[in-house]
């Protein structure tokens, strides 16, 4: 069945672990009717979790999609993962869809992975619900994690159905907008009904909350309601609509999806009221550079963005296009603006979880599947021709954990390294990359959970035994004083010898400038044409320090006097000079060596507080900052990376597996003292190789 634009709606399902979220994607496709009976995690059944990986570990690291239809519009849904080790997939998630389902436990209410989540969707300001979820426990309170939204996110959430009852006597939960209630009905699909008696109270109470936050959608709804004092449903329904696109209002939801609790009125409410994709713009950049915000739109030319590369044993090659513009076809000939180059589409699917269905087209504003794509990567640009601007890329993370990584025998190098590429290809966050500075291949990630997956995933599929170990840190080397030297670089061979006389004065520059080259010859001293030698040796030697061979920064470099010779001077006779002009000068210059340090955000229960800002004291931690809302810690700091390379195991210890972290380098800073002669003792086994071509 093909769905117009107008007729599709997509949602996020995002939360902290364990909040319910796959069993949420499981009930909604049973609720709409997609599956006839409904799994349990324990299982390892479930549609949104399907890969080996996933069932053995009984958490998500993938997102997972699939759809139901209400009444003719296709309402698709993304499960996501929890941990942060496997955001990536959020990300993605959240560029592809309208709305964003915040799953909030209903017995601990606002957790750390939560203020995450809706940090990185206030950037752009998405529309946003939440849903109280496990509502049947003994603890669930839904008034109490209602406060402790409004506390922690700073929105008040505005009820759209709320339960009946609490714990074990939760009896359902009323949809405040269609004036219903919906029981709880055991395994079954919840049944419709009159609002119970004891609970109309609080329904009028909750409907008079609704018609206020639908008046605020509208000028006109706001004149009516404060004129008459109430609000039709179909006029809650309008201003809700508006106000929801415009991210005006947080709506909340009640229930228990493990028992098939809230679902209907939530699969309703997103029918009629969740933000349309043709409410929405995406960005792209033209050619020059200029960003341009591109709605979407049916009627424009065929554009689309790759979101998501997976690799399956049967169907080969997964590539996941979210269309912004126009129509995607079967059997099409496209354009990969990004590589430049033809792509035919052939079968185009729309999926349920695992399971794939083929379609014949993918409407603007709809997220479907291209298979065995060969030049299509995540972040590419598609289009029917060449529109002359690419979307940009999905914002995603850095890395926050890297380990050096080899294999244990020889012949599985080749092997290893197609799996990485591989691994990197289909996680955006997961980078691999060999340093041939530190001689290591390095892998990095999201956090320890990421990476021991990917590794281990390795391990079976290519039955290799690979080894890890911590990586070395990209230290450098500067000056802190001005110095000079000179060098003669002469040799006689049996015809032409080699000649070439260089005078150098070298200064520090100030810390992240790098390098400055100066031309301060007079009188022809060494000719123009010998200049470009004398520079290539000036980069050569500051490759490798002279205290520990680490390359060196932040100087300027002038050439001030020289010599050459009619008959033996070359390019060649002036570049090794110049290297060990360069050289001489530095030991005279007060060499130092520098650390790279890292902007650190820590996210912690208050609770661990002093035991998270006391541990990065003991790591040369300088703190910048503090903020605390709703018992959540955010810490900010410049660490050392020397110190961080531990990090996510040291922080998991530390709070029990509950706090998290981001960060990003920040700059470099000198080192002493036993510091610097620990770096230099372990650097002693380097040895760097020289040509003189």
């Amino acid at each position: 069945m093909s769905y117009t634009s107008e007729n599709i709606k997509n949602t996020a399902i995002a939360g902290h672990g364990g909040t319910g979220k796959t069993t949420l994607f499981e009930r909604l496709l049973f609720a709409g009717g997609v599956i006839s009976k409904p799994e349990t995690i324990e299982s390892g059944k479930t549609v949104g979790d399907f890969s080996t990986e996933e069932i053995e570990r009984k958490i998500s690291i993938h997102a997972a999609l699939g759809h139901v239809d209400v009444r003719g519009r296709k309402l698709n849904f993304f499960d996501t993962p929890g941990s942060s080790d496997f955001s990536g997939d959020v990300i993605l998630s959240f560029r592809a869809s309208e709305f964003a389902l915040l799953l909030v436990d209903g017995r601990d209410g606002v957790q750390i992975e939560t203020v995450k989540l809706w940090r990185s969707l206030s950037g752009g300001e998405k529309p946003r619900g939440v849903f109280i979820n496990k509502l049947d426990d003994e603890r669930g309170d839904f008034e109490k994690v209602l406060h402790d939204i409004k506390d922690k996110l700073k929105r008040e959430p505005i009820p759209v159905t709320i339960p009946m009852g609490k714990g074990s006597a939760l009896k359902g939960v009323i949809d405040v907008l269609s004036g219903k209630a919906w029981l709880a009905n055991g395994d079954a699909v919840e049944k419709e009904s009159p609002i119970p008696d004891e609970f109309k109270d609080a329904y009028e109470a909750a409907r008079e909350r609704l018609i206020e936050a639908a008046a605020e959608g509208d000028d006109s709804l706001m004149e009516k309601y404060l004129g008459e004092g109430s609000l039709s449903p179909e006029e809650m329904r309008t201003g809700l609509i508006k106000a929801l696109a415009e991210n005006k209002i947080l709506p909340a939801f009640a229930g228990s999806a493990l028992n098939n609790t809230g679902l209907m009125p939530f699969l309703d409410f997103i029918c009629d009221v969740g933000p349309s994709p043709l409410t929405s713009v995406d960005t792209a950049v033209k050619s020059d550079n200029t960003e341009v915000k591109v709605p979407v739109d049916p009627s424009k030319a065929f554009s689309g963005l790759v979101i998501k590369t997976t690799y399956d044993q049967f169907s080969g090659k997964l590539s996941w296009i979210k269309v912004l513009t126009g129509k995607l076809s079967a059997d099409s000939e496209t354009l990969n603006v990004s590589e430049n180059k033809k792509e035919r589409v052939g079968k185009l699917y729309t999926c349920q979880g695992k399971k794939l269905e083929e379609i014949k087209e993918l409407e603007a504003g709809d997220v479907g599947i291209i298979t065995k794509a060969a030049t299509m990567k995540t972040n590419d640009t598609i289009s029917a021709g060449d529109s002359g601007q690419t979307f940009i890329p999905l914002q995603l993370p850095e890395p926050v954990h890297s380990v050096a990584v080899t294999a244990a025998a020889k012949k599985d190098e080749d092997k290893m390294g197609e799996s990485l590429v591989r691994a990197a290809e289909e996680d955006k966050t997961f980078r691999y990359q060999y340093n041939g500075e530190t001689h290591e291949t390095v892998i990095s990630g999201m956090g320890e959970l990421q990476i021991n997956y990917i590794l281990d995933k390795i391990k079976t599929n290519q039955k290799i035994d690979l080894e890890t170990a911590i990586p070395k840190v990209a230290y450098r080397e500067t000056i802190t004083k001005k110095a000079g030297a000179e060098y003669t670089h002469k040799k006689q061979t049996g015809g032409h010898g080699q000649y070439g006389k260089v005078v150098m004065e070298i200064a520090p520059l100030a810390r992240g400038e790098s390098y400055k080259f100066v031309n301060a010859i007079f009188g022809g001293s060494i000719p123009k044409n010998y200049i470009p030698g004398v520079e290539k040796g000036v980069v050569e030697g500051m490759a490798h320090g002279t205290m520990a061979q680490y390359p060196v920064v932040d100087v300027e470099v002038k050439i001030v006097d020289g010599k050459y010779h009619p008959v033996d001077s070359s390019e060649l006779s002036f570049k090794l000079a110049a290297r060990n002009a360069f050289r001489e000068s530095m030991k005279q210059a007060n060499p130092t060596l520098l650390e790279p340090i890292m902007d650190l955000t820590v996210f912690v229960e208050e609770k661990y507080l002093g035991d998270v800002m006391s541990d990065l004291s003991g790591k040369r931690g300088k703190i910048l900052g503090q903020d605390s809302a709703g018992g959540i810690a955010e810490i900010r700091a410049e660490v050392p990376q020397a110190e961080l390379l531990r990090y996510s195991i040291d922080l998991r210890s530390i709070t029990s597996g509950t706090g998290s972290f981001s960060m990003a380098f920040a700059h470099y800073a000198p080192i002493s003292g036993r510091i610097a002669e620990d770096v230099i003792k372990a650097r002693e086994s380097f040895k760097i190789t020289e040509t003189d071509d």
